[in-house]
């Protein structure tokens, strides 16, 4: 990408500010908001939100279009999403610049992260997964007459699909994407942080020709929020977000007795063994947990290092430190951006001072002069906090992470549980048998061992406790969208 094409990017943002209900585009006709570039702190566009009424429609033109998108087949059903995923890559190029003016997020990084996971591996994942026959033949039965029986799956129904800011496209894509593969229809609603990314998916689904109504896009504040997952005509609400919101999302679900998939936070630990060459992999865990800013769920930022290696490990880690720039999310060269909003930027700061105010230190930490303009936050490595110290409990979600020394397994394996959360983790030791009996005792979704590697389509993403409830991505992710029915008969 020449400078020239960079330069015309930096301000660029989709014209899109049309809600997607049924088969048409319509004007919002509820409250106004401002958007932001958070690198820039200049309000780059002003949206319109969904009406009561308007909820009601997509709701409704989601309703609609249910019976038919369940009737088709499987293979009619994929044609359709992959149709879209062409869409979604045609447009690569403006969905990229959405993505970093709104987010934040450096371009080196959204390029995959943010853009081509998303379309070019989930979204065809399900695609291909829409043709999958789920029928189980339990075979025959003898008491008290001979019988036969299968096990089908059918669609859920109508699904409102909640994302949150830090990722618009793939949230929303691992929601959808399994959803419509199952035979569900969709009301999609963004984060009123970050609505233009969706808004302009809202142009490109209707381009993509899916039958009117099978995906509806509205945006919004609070009060749209709570009609969506409180509708009595949606059957299932998947969030994305703070445990705090989810919990909320989840009551007002019930009112309902809807059934809900819930991604929400993670206080990740990832520990490093004695038997590990800490020069190896120190650098490598420091750039991953503050990446994107540090504002990412599965984000590995509690650090629990064996105590013969804990002064090696910061010694070994200062370079990555070097490593971290903070700044223009538009230059290669950053590889840290700004936090969304100036409050969640002083939440992030508040961390770090309330825990030097408390006794711990900054061990290490990015010390270069931030922009004058943008929300930013230098990274930030805090120790010689106890294991009780709200650093350490709770998600930060920002470019800090907190180190904690650790005896040996049981002690690791105690302060890695030792969280109300249960998203991810990770494990560095040389012992594979120990690696895998230390990643089987601890309580999270996904552990990885060694650094593991990319977010998989094909396999489940979420966690116990205050994580969540459910699954995404894969074939776990697809089962939240659908309905187990057994069928028995007679021989």
């Amino acid at each position: 990408m020449t400078d020239d094409r960079i330069e015309e990017l930096r301000s660029w943002v989709p014209a899109a500010r049309t809600l997607l209900i049924g088969d048409r585009m319509v004007d919002p006709e509820g409250e106004t908001w401002d958007v932001y570039n958070p690198a820039t702190e200049e309000v780059i566009a002003t949206v319109g939100g969904a009406s009561a009424a308007q909820v009601d429609a997509a709701v409704a033109a989601a309703r609609a279009a249910f019976p038919a998108w369940a009737a088709l087949s499987g293979e009619e059903r994929s044609r359709h999403i992959h149709r879209l995923a062409d869409v979604l890559e045609k447009a690569a190029d403006r969905l990229l610049p959405s993505i970093v003016n709104e987010v934040g997020t450096p371009v080196s990084l959204a390029e995959y992260l943010q853009v081509k996971m998303a379309v070019d591996e989930h979204l065809r994942w399900a695609a291909d997964a829409a043709k999958t026959d789920r029928t189980v033949h339990l075979g025959e039965y003898d008491k008290p007459v001979p019988t036969m029986s299968d096990v089908v799956h059918q669609p859920v129904g109508v699904v409102a699909a909640i994302t949150g800011y830090n990722y618009p496209l793939n949230l929303a894509i691992f929601k959808f994407g399994a959803a419509l593969a199952a035979g569900c229809t969709v009301v999609l609603f963004p984060s009123p942080r970050t609505p233009l990314t969706t808004l302009l998916l809202g142009e490109l689904i209707q381009e993509a020709g899916l039958p009117p109504g099978v995906m509806n896009v509205i945006v919004g504040g609070t009060d749209v929020g709570v009609q969506l997952s409180s509708h009595k005509h949606v059957d299932r609400v998947s969030f994305t977000g703070s445990d705090a919101v989810g919990s909320r999302i989840m009551a007002q679900a019930a009112e309902n007795l809807a059934g809900v998939t819930l991604e929400l936070g993670g206080k990740s630990p990832s520990i490093v063994m004695p038997d590990v060459d800490v020069s190896q992999i120190a650098v490598e865990m420091h750039l991953r947990w503050s990446r994107n800013g540090g504002q990412g769920c599965a984000a590995l930022a509690r650090l629990l290092v064996h105590e013969s290696k804990y002064d090696e490990f910061l010694e070994a880690g200062a370079a990555a430190f070097d490593q971290m720039v903070v700044g223009d999310p538009w230059d290669r060269a950053t590889n840290i951006g700004p936090m969304i909003r100036p409050d969640h930027q002083a939440r992030v700061r508040g961390f770090v001072d309330g825990s030097v105010a408390e006794g711990g230190k900054k061990l290490l930490e990015v010390t270069k002069p931030l922009p004058e303009k943008g929300w930013y936050v230098n990274p930030v490595l805090l120790g010689d906090l106890p294991p009780d110290a709200r650093a350490v409990q709770e998600e930060i979600f920002g470019p800090v992470a907190v180190i904690l020394p650790f005896k040996d397994e049981e002690d690791a394996i105690r302060l890695a549980n030792d969280t109300a959360y249960g998203l991810a983790a990770n494990v560095w030791c040389n012992d594979p048998t120990q690696a895998r009996r230390m990643a089987e005792a601890i309580r999270a979704g996904t552990v990885w061992i060694n650094g593991g590697g990319a977010m998989r389509p094909d396999a489940p993403f979420g966690g116990y406790g205050r994580s969540g409830v459910g699954r995404e991505l894969g074939e776990w992710g697809m089962r939240e969208y659908l309905e187990v029915k057994h069928i028995q008969w007679r021989i």
